[in-house]
């Protein structure tokens, strides 16, 4: 899968007569000495599948003009730390060079140390060079003056490196339309994340804490071999639910309240990314019944709009015409539809858009609009979610008290098929009768998709 990424984004520099430099990711610092478990940056493990820090690849899309031969055909080099018994006693085993051409199916695999003193003579010739700026203020000044080096080397008839150009508009269109393999490492994603999902429902209860399913969730993602959490959870109950990104996860649940997850795991680094909302007693009240279905119908008929050919803002115009004809049935708002959404009253209650890309990063790559500034299209092979949500301020007064502090948000991942949509997450309980189903461990009817 990464060599066939590699080769994509290779023809591509070939093209251009172009070279890229991909670094991965650094360590962070958690607080001290002490770091995070180390993440590699996602278009480095596109190209790579290679999660080790202080590494970077090379890509030279070839010279054809060239007199040595072997700069005349695209290549890849993968700078690498190389095996140190001692020092992998402390930090863990290295691939190392030896191994590294056979094991990634690079070209060749250089150590690491020696980056920074091969790139004038690799780059050498190529007046375009692919480089992410502005990640990491040391490997940006290492950068320049490789690109100064080059320029010094005009005077004897080298071109100089003319343009230092951002990756990201070649690798960010690549990674947006998924292979048959990547779309394998987000279904297991979007399984095990169900798996989570299912657990927390069954697990809730008025007097269990928050972090204690946050914990639960992230405890059954790890389990099932998964490299982890695509992102923090969000474990809100009751009013909580109605700020976006709440991130504590340190309140006990309440009897009558609502709870919303939203939780993804990440296989292989391919994220899901789902939301649930569900009773804590496991029975949804009134109120809450009748705006979690809205937000369901709309969210059913966001899903229906992901198809090709289709601009991708449909789904997010139609869910909010939906989930607006239903605030005005139930008495929330007042007046005309259409002049409601056209001066954002609606925003009161559903402030963020309906999807996102999706894929290595939960907020993934590509660009959504045209060149004309336009909703781009859709095509098969994208992966978006779908989820809107209703969420009403625990402190509003121009609505009834029995409707405040309530939120809801159902999410699903959606790839985009030749024929439609395939709902990735299709298995996990999301209509009032599976949710309560799920939370008081009983069988499930059909999932609608």
């Amino acid at each position: 899968m990464y060599r066939e990424h590699r080769e994509r984004l290779l023809d591509e520099l070939a093209r251009e007569g172009a070279a890229a430099v991909m670094p991965t990711a650094t360590l962070k610092v958690r607080n001290h000495d002490s770091t995070y478990r180390f993440r590699p940056d996602s278009d480095f493990w596109y190209l790579t599948g290679f999660a080790e820090p202080e590494a970077t690849l090379v890509l030279l899309g070839g010279l054809p003009a060239a007199e040595d031969e072997a700069r005349r055909e695209p290549r890849s080099i993968l700078f690498l730390r190389e095996r140190n018994p001692e020092q992998e006693t402390w930090t863990g085993r290295r691939l190392g060079t030896e191994a590294a051409p056979a094991e990634l199916h690079v070209d060749e695999a250089r150590d690491a140390d020696g980056l920074w003193k091969a790139l004038p003579d690799l780059l050498a010739g190529y007046e375009r060079v692919h480089y992410r700026t502005g990640l990491d203020e040391e490997r940006d000044r290492e950068m320049l003056g490789v690109i100064d080096s080059l320029r010094q080397r005009s005077r004897t008839g080298t071109p100089p490196v003319a343009e230092l150009v951002d990756p990201a508009t070649l690798v960010h269109e690549l990674r947006l339309f998924k292979s048959l393999a990547e779309l394998d490492c987000m279904r297991r994603a979007a399984s095990v994340t169900g798996e989570a999902h299912l657990a927390a429902m069954r697990a809730a209860a008025a007097g269990v804490g928050e972090q204690e399913l946050d914990a639960l969730i992230e405890y059954t993602v790890r389990r099932r071999g998964c490299t982890g959490m695509a992102y923090t959870n969000i474990v809100a109950g009751g009013a909580n639910a109605c700020i976006l990104h709440y991130i504590e996860n340190d309140q006990p649940l309440a009897d009558g309240d609502l709870l919303l997850i939203d939780a993804g795991a990440e296989h292989q680094f391919y994220a899901a990314d789902v939301t649930r909302t569900f009773p804590v007693n496991g029975v949804f009240t009134d109120e809450q019944r009748a705006l979690y279905e809205v937000v369901l119908e709309a969210q059913l008929a966001g899903i229906d709009e992901v198809r090709p050919g289709v601009r991708f803002d449909r789904a997010h115009e139609v869910a909010t015409e939906r989930l607006v004809a239903g605030l005005l049935r139930l008495g929330l708002l007042q007046g005309d539809a259409e002049q409601l959404i056209s001066d954002g009253e609606h925003r009161r209650f559903f402030m963020h858009r309906t999807g996102h890309w999706l894929g290595l990063d939960v907020h993934d790559c590509g660009a959504y609009a045209d060149e004309e500034g336009d909703s781009r299209l859709l095509e098969p092979g994208m992966v978006t979610t779908v989820e809107p949500g209703l969420y009403v301020a625990p402190d509003d007064e121009t609505v009834e008290e029995h409707w405040r502090g309530i939120g809801v948000r159902i999410e699903d991942n959606v790839l985009v098929t030749a024929e439609g949509n395939e709902v990735l997450t299709a298995d996990i309980p999301k209509t009032v009768e599976n949710v309560e189903a799920a939370c008081a461990g009983r069988d499930l009817d059909a999932v609608p998709s």
